[in-house]
């Protein structure tokens, strides 16, 4: 028993360690964004004031940045339902020879880093004229999330009984009218995560864009964040009550869809078919 204690002892002490070494970044950034006269230390704010807020709110260049990349993030989010969804519909309702290979060679591919693929990507970009197009980011960022969004849509689509599209299709319903009828209402909490991962990841990727886009007009906030930090002086206040803002997107969708999140990480439906 006193083993265990001790143990418990331990890892407690270790967990509060890590909450506050978390918490002392977020503290500065909340005490930072009200105020007046914010710096890189953390100390109580001179004065509590929400002009921060206001000129970031104000910037003209900051509702452009926003607008962009709810246009990516939504953009991203929605082709990569489509195209998991279709594609996870087919690997797991229909038997194929390679099926296991080929989702083992899509698990290896949502492994590679980004910073692996930016540089060809640029030149492929350059080549089709796709460069500093917000058309061209959504293809890319899809592509990159969609391995792992594969996974998961195909996942859940294991969990879909069998016998109701049986049932369906005995009664005359065609592929598309079991797919619209039968798969997509049961499918609401699987498409839900995916389309959650799909626009988290968009909305804070900061390298594809940054390299791919040159119109400081078509950049996402998470770019233009950074012209709060200057060569030799840094806005403090303005650059966290940004962070904040930026963050609020992502906070929201994280406690609308929390209950569906852990769903999306069973891979119990890879070794089917």
């Amino acid at each position: 028993m006193k083993r265990k204690r001790k143990l418990a002892l331990i890892v407690n002490t270790v967990m509060i360690i890590m909450a506050v070494m978390w918490l002392l970044p977020m503290l500065w950034m909340f005490m930072a964004s009200v105020d007046p006269s914010a710096n890189v230390f953390t100390k109580l704010p001179s004065g509590i004031t929400m002009q921060n807020f206001a000129s970031v709110l104000k910037s003209h260049t900051n509702q452009m940045s926003f607008l962009n990349s709810l246009f990516l993030s939504f953009g991203v989010a929605i082709l990569v339902i489509i195209c998991s969804g279709l594609a996870g519909y087919a690997l797991s309702r229909y038997e194929m020879k390679y099926k296991k290979s080929f989702l083992m060679t899509v698990l290896f591919m949502s492994s590679l880093p980004g910073t692996v693929l930016i540089v060809p990507v640029y030149r492929m970009f350059v080549t089709l004229k796709l460069n500093d197009s917000l058309g061209g980011i959504i293809l890319f960022m899809a592509a990159t999330t969609l391995p792992y969004s594969l996974w998961m849509m195909k996942n859940f689509m294991d969990s879909v009984p069998l016998y109701l599209e049986e049932a369906a299709s005995v009664d005359g319903a065609g592929t598309w009218q079991r797919i619209r009828r039968i798969v997509v209402p049961l499918m609401i909490p699987g498409t839900f995560c995916v389309a959650i991962q799909a626009f988290i990841g968009a909305w804070g990727n900061f390298m594809v864009p940054f390299i791919l886009l040159k119109s400081a007009g078509k950049y996402p906030a998470a770019v233009t964040m950074y012209q709060y930090i200057g060569m030799w002086d840094i806005s403090y206040g303005e650059l966290t009550a940004f962070s904040i803002l930026y963050a609020v997107p992502v906070l929201f969708l994280y406690v609308l869809g929390q209950n569906y999140m852990s769903k999306g990480f069973s891979m119990s439906g890879a070794g089917k078919g």
